[in-house]
């Protein structure tokens, strides 16, 4: 027996140091720290790519022109990792090596899978090789869809071409289509971003004054556009699209906070103030981004007189798991007020009617609502164009700011 234990002992001794060093080399074992290229597989055929960085403390940064956009939510597990964005519930799964990473871009409410891969290479977006035949700077007169009485709509396509690069956005009714970046290469334009939440592509055959393209969001809608140039198109003010039905003057409704206490409009903490709401949903970039000019806004002009308060119409599918994205997006981005859960399960605007039957429509995520001290609307505001818009974001933050000082001073 002791012969045994003497001839064991420095067998298991040497396992165990084996062990523990094929173990620290599996967990040591991470993408390589450099500049990496995402590309969503939309069709067979039709790809969209994204550049990405890797960083030594495995932090990944997604760039769309000025816009970048971070994921620190990695986790490892083997060979497999799982990326998570801060906000929205889009979830990366795959597998991994050094320099090549293959899985699913997954958004489980909604049920959506897109197939990716990420690979490590310093390329650019779009790898054109024909010379740019074609300039689209200025001001674009577009229309999506414009064979369908149902799904038609209207926009402005703002872009920005240096040599074949070009940045810009197209602007809707409801808001704009975020940071594009990509490339005109001889006379086709193709445009792409990944907010976190969309995944968007636009390609488009481009003459001196008109475009003829398609849309792809994700892998689940394909539309055509055509687009003329006309530097004078302006879109309807979006202050005159959503408006109180004839016999009312107030909002009113009333729904649970994140701690499950339902708040309403009629709650002292309202009385005699300002009042700023917000209907938006967890899942929306554009509600995002307006949400953080509200939170910077708030650092900069603490009024005792003034309150804000957001309606979150989520398509999550438990109410457990809508107000969780509630409480990220509150943490997160430190939002000061309360957003209260109007609806979950669906984010039909129709829906959203319903829960405020005074409005004439929910046209857009977000919306905002301006009510006087005495509890009166005096504005509604459809969508928002973020920084992605230039002089468009930053005229909507002045005219917000001084409305917001003449109601205060009321």
């Amino acid at each position: 027996m002791l012969n045994f234990n003497r001839s064991f002992t420095p067998f298991l001794g040497a396992l165990i140091v084996s062990i523990f060093l094929l173990s620290c080399a599996s967990e040591s074992k991470r993408p390589k720290p450099g500049d990496w290229r995402l590309t969503f597989q939309l069709t067979p055929e039709k790809t969209l790519p994204v550049t990405m960085h890797w960083s030594e403390a495995n932090v990944v940064t997604i760039t769309n022109a000025s816009e970048v956009i971070e994921w620190t939510d990695i986790a490892f597990d083997g060979d497999s990792v799982v990326m998570s964005h801060p906000v929205f519930e889009g979830v990366f799964k795959g597998v991994f090596s050094e320099a090549k990473i293959t899985g699913k871009y997954i958004k489980p409410s909604l049920d959506r899978v897109v197939p990716f891969e990420m690979e490590y290479e310093n390329a650019a977006r779009f790898q054109g090789v024909a010379p740019a035949q074609a300039n689209v700077s200025g001001t674009w007169e577009t229309v999506f869809s414009p064979e369908s009485e149902s799904d038609r709509y209207i926009a402005k396509g703002i872009f920005e071409q240096m040599g074949d690069r070009v940045t810009g956005t197209f602007r809707t009714l409801t808001g704009d289509y975020r940071f594009l970046e990509g490339i005109v290469e001889g006379d086709s334009l193709r445009l792409s971003t990944f907010d976190g939440a969309h995944v968007f592509l636009f390609e488009a055959k481009v003459s001196d004054s008109t475009m003829n393209g398609t849309f792809y969001s994700g892998n689940h809608w394909v539309e055509p556009f055509v687009a003329k140039r006309n530097d004078e198109y302006e879109l309807q003010a979006a202050d005159s699209l959503t408006f109180l039905k004839p016999g009312y003057e107030t909002l009113a409704f009333e729904f649970p906070n994140t701690e499950g206490e339902l708040v309403s409009l009629e709650d002292p903490k309202f009385q005699d103030k300002v009042v700023i709401v917000q209907i938006m949903g967890t899942w929306c970039p554009n509600c995002l981004d307006e949400t953080e000019y509200y939170v910077e806004y708030l650092k900069e002009n603490d009024d005792p007189d003034l309150e804000f308060v957001s309606l979150a119409f989520e398509y999550a599918p438990t109410q457990e798991k809508a107000m969780e994205a509630i409480s990220r997006l509150k943490e997160r981005k430190e939002v000061p007020y309360p957003i209260l859960l109007a609806q979950y399960g669906s984010s039909d605007k129709q829906k959203a009617n319903d829960k405020l039957p005074m409005l004439n429509h929910v046209l857009s995520y977000p919306t905002t609502i301006f009510l006087d001290k005495q509890g009166k609307v005096r504005k509604i505001h459809t969508g928002f164009n973020g920084k992605a818009t230039g002089e468009v974001y930053t005229e909507f933050t002045q005219e917000f700011e001084r409305f917001v000082a003449s109601l205060l001073q009321e």
